[in-house]
């Protein structure tokens, strides 16, 4: 396929049909008549020798290449909307620019919000959007990347992706304040024994990975999706749960829990912003990386 002999406008007029399934409101959405947009939808199935919609009763359906297209086409938009815009000079205290980081909640509730009071004091036109890592980051890592700005995650998940090093962490151990049968310390055996609260996503699961190096097969009573909930998860029952230790002090206050050190050398938390080589050039992506090291060395030296 030859780029140079496609009309990318048809881009923008396939995500809005897709999307739209209506060829009025399509048009109406991207500043075409129902006559333009009548004519693109015609070039376009010829182009993919494809109905890509069809009429039952009152409404249009996709067909089922229209609907493999659906999620690329917003995608290639996205991309395409990213490259157009990508800047040979950025000036934050002036520019108006929104970036979109995908992270989990640990990544929000430690970085994320002091980049975001940063953010607040130095560059005030520009808007930080925090997002969750969607299920199929480790399948789809470039295309998903493509369409954001960076991805806050640490080191042992995914490679390959220009990276910066922000900090590191430590797991510690949480257990309730009342916890009837530990004292100031947890050993191998009480990992063993006692109920886990964990966190557990499709693509990562932390405390599994590790506890499995050590021989232990931990019985999981509780799992989330958040690292912040895993203390109110823990209070006032048995379980154990591990967390990062930024996190925890954060959260030490709000629940009635303590905070113990892990009974064996747990790997440490390696976070690092990630981004697709698309972005590498750019100067608000330079200015972003730039700031975001400054402030990992910040957080690193605490």
């Amino acid at each position: 396929m030859n780029l140079a002999s496609l009309d990318l406008n048809l881009t923008v007029a396939l995500r809005a049909l897709l999307e739209e399934r209506n060829v009025t409101r399509a048009g109406h959405r991207v500043g075409l008549s129902q006559p333009a947009m009548s004519a693109a939808l015609a070039r376009l199935r010829h182009h993919f020798d494809d109905e890509l919609l069809f009429r039952t009763g009152n409404r249009y359906e996709l067909t089922p290449l229209g609907t493999a297209l659906l999620t690329r086409t917003a995608t290639a938009c996205d991309l395409l909307e990213r490259l157009f815009t990508t800047q040979a000079d950025f000036d934050p205290a002036v520019e108006e620019r929104e970036f979109t980081l995908l992270s989990v909640d640990y990544g929000v509730a430690t970085f994320g919000t002091e980049l975001a009071r940063l953010l607040h004091k130095e560059a005030p036109g520009i808007r930080l959007r925090f997002l969750q890592p969607p299920p199929d980051i480790l399948e789809n890592t470039a295309t998903i990347l493509s369409t954001v700005d960076g991805l806050l995650m640490p080191h042992g998940i995914i490679s390959g992706f220009p990276t910066v090093e922000l900090y590191e962490d430590r797991w510690v151990c949480v257990v309730s304040e009342d916890h009837p049968e530990v004292s100031d310390r947890l050993t191998l055996e009480d990992l063993a024994r006692f109920p886990w609260a964990i966190y557990q996503r499709p693509y990562d699961t932390p405390v599994n990975r590790q506890l499995s190096m050590l021989g232990i097969d931990p019985h999981i009573e509780v799992s989330t999706q958040s690292f912040q909930l895993l203390p109110a998860l823990v209070a006032g029952t048995r379980r154990i749960a591990m967390i990062q230790e930024r996190l925890a002090q954060q959260l030490l206050d709000a629940y009635a829990v303590r905070i113990l050190p892990c009974p064996f050398d747990a790997v440490p938390v390696a976070e690092a912003l990630w981004w697709h080589p698309l972005h590498t050039q750019d100067a608000a992506h330079i200015w972003l990386r730039e700031t975001a090291m400054k402030l990992g060395a910040q957080m690193a030296r605490r």
